[in-house]
């Protein structure tokens, strides 16, 4: 019973998060979550719980698949460009892991995905005004 509480009350309070975050904050929310669900299906793999395992990676290659395809590739960015292709890398790799029961492809990708998360926390509020305002503006000239 007291666990079920405790997931209510998470539930809520990521709701609540969401509902006050900017994009900046919600990425890097998405970003914490896929870690989050790598390390509780490596967990399910060392404990040989595979349905569990299965669940945690299915929901870690969903939050890389939102990351991926919300990049905007017509802006013709090579670090656009070279994201989404190391974000459609580590959701095959994570394929491979879920096949394999393989704790070191985890590694291998939760090694990729710390770096992102971290840089992506490191963005100043400076450069993110700029960004939420060119894309203010790309809306208003469409």
């Amino acid at each position: 019973m007291g666990l079920k509480g405790i997931q209510a009350y998470k539930k809520g309070s990521l709701k609540q998060d969401l509902s006050t975050a900017d994009p900046h904050k919600i990425t890097l929310m998405l970003m914490q979550g896929a870690l989050e669900k790598m390390a509780m299906a490596k967990g399910s793999i060392e404990r040989k719980e595979f349905e569990s395992k299965a669940l945690h990676l299915s929901k870690a290659t969903s939050i890389l698949v939102n990351l991926r395809d919300t990049i905007d590739l017509e802006m013709k960015s090579e670090v656009g460009e070279n994201l989404y292709a190391l974000y459609d890398y580590m959701v095959r790799r994570l394929t491979d892991a879920n096949i394999q029961n393989s704790l070191k492809i985890m590694d291998e990708v939760i090694n990729l995905m710390l770096p992102i998360k971290n840089a992506w926390a490191e963005i100043p509020e400076s450069a993110k005004q700029e960004a939420y305002e060119a894309q203010r503006q790309k809306r208003q000239a469409v």
